[in-house]
């Protein structure tokens, strides 16, 4: 089959793999339809996040049909065209039981490499690293999807695989950030980054009551569809100073809500807003940059919450003195996709939202590595990518 792999910090290749098989009676094969490059695959082109290896198959926002089954799958079968979350879970552990799916007991298959880094393992991802057990992506013609029954959620109805696709990842990612901020009524939220995840948070904020979102960026393209796709007001730190147009825009109180949807690339004020693999030898060496979230517990109002969707991978060092005395509340994680499935694609269904309004960019799988590089340069308004295979 063909596919996306990593060969090195900077070095994606579309070639010709081995065909996945079953491996475990609770295993499908998806041959995918329909695939994205997402933000978080640059912090693996970039050298942020450890545990690379040469040939891993990249790709964790992927869909399709379900061409074979373990002898144990019961709820889905052979033909089904079903959407698979980018977090993989067993259905029944401690954490599972709770619908914190991200955090699984036993879907990651190296957790003494999770446990190392992070103090406990963490669940599995598609195409994410051996830190969340090293399985292949879904930048590719077929998947090997472990625990079938308990992720992919099947697609019934006629909608197009780009109207579904993001509920992989980017579309729940964005719900859980905007719900983990516990916003009231009327409230203002800030984001820092309107790429995709930064697109579905401001959606989600004013489905979840916000009266105001104040979208924050330096690429007129994003900010253009955050006003446009999102209804957000905007500030260009590349031309304002972000403190100063918060603390106007809310009287002096400040933002009562805030989501770092950039995470471990993040740029200050002046940076090239590009993000390449400069500075990192090999995967791990470059270091995570908490500009955004530095300045969020700068800027969140007394009593705020912040979110966190962004990824960070390592140590990072933060005004914790603010965060505390001004008494802000901080949620993060991963996603716990398995548990947004239904509701928002109810959502899509009603034509509450059209995801398929943030594409940019369509192509197959051999134009993926020359996308990858527009999508982190930032470059020919490319601001999603979605391959057909």
């Amino acid at each position: 089959m063909r596919a996306l792999v990593w060969h090195g910090i900077g070095d994606i290749r579309a070639e010709t793999t081995d065909d996945p098989s079953i491996e475990n009676d609770h295993d499908a094969i998806i041959k995918v339809t329909a695939t994205a490059i997402c933000g978080s695959d640059l912090h693996l082109v970039n050298g942020v996040v450890p545990e690379m290896h040469e040939g891993d198959i990249l790709g964790h926002e992927f869909m399709g049909e379900i061409v074979e089954t373990g002898s144990a799958v019961r709820k889905m079968k052979v033909g089904d065209r079903v959407v698979v979350p980018f977090t993989i879970a067993c259905g029944d552990c401690f954490f599972c039981d709770r619908d914190l799916y991200s955090l699984c007991d036993n879907s990651n298959r190296k957790p003494e490499v999770a446990r190392q880094a992070l103090g406990h393992a963490t669940a599995g991802l598609f195409g994410y690293s051996h830190l969340t057990g090293g399985f292949a992506g879904g930048q590719a013609e077929y998947v090997r999807v472990p625990y079938a029954d308990v992720g992919p959620i099947r697609i019934d109805s006629d909608l197009r695989d780009d109207q579904v696709l993001f509920l992989s990842d980017i579309f729940p990612t964005g719900y859980m950030a905007a719900e983990n901020c516990a916003i009231e009524d009327g409230d203002t939220v800030a984001i820092w980054g309107c790429g995709p995840v930064g697109q579905f948070a401001i959606r989600s904020a004013f489905m979840l009551g916000a009266g105001r979102v104040i979208a924050i960026d330096c690429v007129p393209e994003r900010l253009a569809l955050a006003r446009d796709f999102g209804g957000a007001e905007t500030i260009d730190f590349s031309s304002e100073d972000v403190l100063e147009r918060l603390a106007e825009m809310t009287g002096g109180r400040g933002p009562d809500r805030c989501i770092d949807a950039v995470g471990a690339e993040a740029h200050g004020h002046g940076d090239k807003p590009a993000v390449t693999p400069e500075g990192a030898s090999k995967p791990g060496d470059k270091p995570d940059h908490p500009d955004v979230l530095a300045q969020a517990i700068m800027a969140c109002r007394k009593g705020g919450t912040l979110s966190v969707p962004g990824v960070y991978a390592k140590t990072v060092e933060l005004p914790f003195g603010a965060l505390m005395n001004k008494g802000l509340a901080l949620r993060s994680g991963q996603t716990h996709v398995q548990r947004y499935l239904a509701p928002l694609l109810k959502r899509i269904e009603n034509a509450d939202i059209d995801p398929s309004a943030i594409i940019t960019h369509r192509a197959g799988l051999d134009e993926g590595p020359e996308l990858y590089k527009a999508f982190s340069e930032k470059r020919d308004g490319c601001i999603k990518v979605f391959l057909t295979p």
